[in-house]
């Protein structure tokens, strides 16, 4: 687990509702167990999977969740909470426990990818924060998987970096976006903060400034070389590319491969195909077939994935607004649902929320995901069931059996399968008791990444149009869901 600043966190860092309803709750002693579901919609980008983020940030958040006296006095100067009620924030901890996918895990809409059980008071206070985790993280993982896929060329072994500090929003904002982009699969970041906070290898070059402060190009560049030999890479589009950048840069390049070191340039601006090409043929003319091409300019996985198409030279992307931002896509659509609740005899009864849409009526109970593969190892469907550790001991999904698999909405969709390969399940325990249970590594978080998009079908990753994955729930699950659904019908 690693440290950061903006794992410190207030209580206060929720939405009202979430304290006015705790409040009720407290005053009416309705603090039994309840089980929330954290899940999402639709997939970000049009495209055909996402990328599971934000655990590590939110489980150190959770184990440091408090209120301080500052935000008690705050609390009762709005004049809406009683004293008895803000006596019970002022010891508060979280004790619940956390059930959720392995953060990097590829995932799909509709499918629970955290489950919090505890104390229903202390699970609707979390809400607003695990949702502003856990979304953020998610949706830039995801945007940077999509980008490090477009970066993947035939004629070189292409890389992306991440520097969007200044343009992501704020100082978390910039943190979480390196983090996240980090487990996407880029090599580093700018952001030396991050680097520091996270492990990430930090990148960096030079700015135009550094060239402009000096007589000549020549002499910005030389400057360099003598500070940083190991780690040249000049900026060539000050001036003229062409014409003074690749001249200067293969000049004072010459004299760092004479003393045994490489070189790379970079471009920041013009037609990145046509200069990449003519930058890369002048550097293998001097002799320079090592020598790198990094690009920069408000790339996105479209712009690449056409400059691969167009085989450009390119051997370092390195992308900051469109990344740490989302680019087209300002927002991951998770939302977080009651699945069950103790009633007042105890009983820990299955909740559901009905709606006249029927992409917004939650699936019910407590529930397990399974991952199900074929022979060869590649994902075949996620498939929901009620869970096993709940007296639901004919909801596994076991290697050789065949099932019958139903659309998530309930309907008459379905398909039968024998499972050929595993069926894994995907929901783990991560926290007990308010305790952190895992000891998670950003390099096997980020290696999650890789593994589960190796074992994607290549027609879930294209851009245009992806194949959509089957996420699909099991007979006893959608018997439940039909039966609190005629259950609520009936009394309306």
């Amino acid at each position: 687990m690693t440290s950061c600043p903006e794992n410190i966190v207030s209580g206060l860092f929720t939405d009202l509702y979430s304290l006015t309803m705790a409040q009720g709750f407290f005053k009416r002693k309705m603090n039994s167990r309840a089980v929330f579901e954290m899940f999402f919609r639709r997939q970000p980008f049009e495209g055909g999977f996402s990328v599971f983020a934000g655990l590590e940030t939110l489980l150190e958040r959770l184990k440091s969740l408090s209120f301080s006296g500052e935000d008690i006095e705050y609390l009762s100067s709005i004049g809406i909470f009683e004293k008895d009620f803000l006596d019970f924030l002022a010891s508060f901890r979280f004790s619940g426990s956390l059930w959720a996918m392995d953060e990097g895990s590829i995932v799909f809409p509709n499918e629970p990818l955290i489950r919090i059980d505890g104390g229903l008071i202390e699970c609707q206070l979390i809400e607003g924060m695990l949702l502003n985790t856990i979304n953020f993280q998610s949706l830039i993982a995801t945007k940077t998987a999509r980008v490090v896929l477009a970066s993947k060329s035939e004629i070189n072994g292409s890389s992306v970096m991440e520097f969007g500090l200044r343009r992501a929003q704020g100082f978390d904002g910039a943190l979480s976006a390196s983090r996240a982009a980090y487990i996407g699969g880029v090599i580093g970041t700018s952001n030396v903060l991050a680097g520091k906070s996270y492990g990430i290898p930090v990148i960096g070059t030079m700015a135009h400034s550094w060239i402009m402060a000096w007589p000549t190009e020549e002499e910005a560049f030389r400057a360099y070389a003598n500070l940083y030999p190991e780690k040249s890479i000049f900026l060539i589009d000050t001036y003229d590319t062409l014409k003074s950048g690749i001249i200067n840069a293969i000049k004072v390049g010459r004299e760092l491969v004479e003393k045994g070191k490489n070189f790379g340039v970079r471009l920041d601006s013009g037609d990145v195909h046509y200069l990449s090409m003519e930058v890369r043929k002048k550097l293998d003319e001097a002799g320079f077939k090592t020598a790198t091409i990094s690009v920069s300019n408000d790339l996105d996985e479209t712009i690449i994935k056409a400059l691969t198409d167009a085989k450009a030279p390119v051997n370092i992307w390195g992308v900051g607004t469109n990344m740490v931002t989302g680019g087209s896509e300002s927002a991951f659509t998770g939302v977080y649902k009651l699945a069950a609740c103790e009633d007042e005899h105890g009983k820990l009864s299955s909740k559901i929320k009905f709606s006249d849409n029927p992409e917004k009526t939650t699936n019910p109970g407590i529930k397990q995901v399974w991952r199900i593969l074929d022979e060869e190892g590649l994902l075949v469907a996620d498939v929901l069931t009620l869970d096993d550790d709940h007296d639901h001991h004919d909801d596994i999904i076991e290697k050789g059996q065949t099932y019958t698999f139903w659309h998530p909405q309930a309907d008459y969709r379905r398909f039968s399968h024998t499972v050929t390969g595993n069926a894994i399940p995907q929901l783990k325990l991560k926290m007990s008791g308010g305790k952190i249970l895992v000891n998670m590594n950003l390099e096997e978080i980020r290696d999650n990444v890789r593994k589960g998009l190796d074992s994607l079908d290549n027609s879930y990753k294209r851009f245009l149009n992806p194949h959509i994955y089957k996420v699909s729930m099991s007979t006893g699950l959608r018997s439940l869901k039909l039966d609190l659904i005629k259950n609520y019908l009936g009394e309306i």
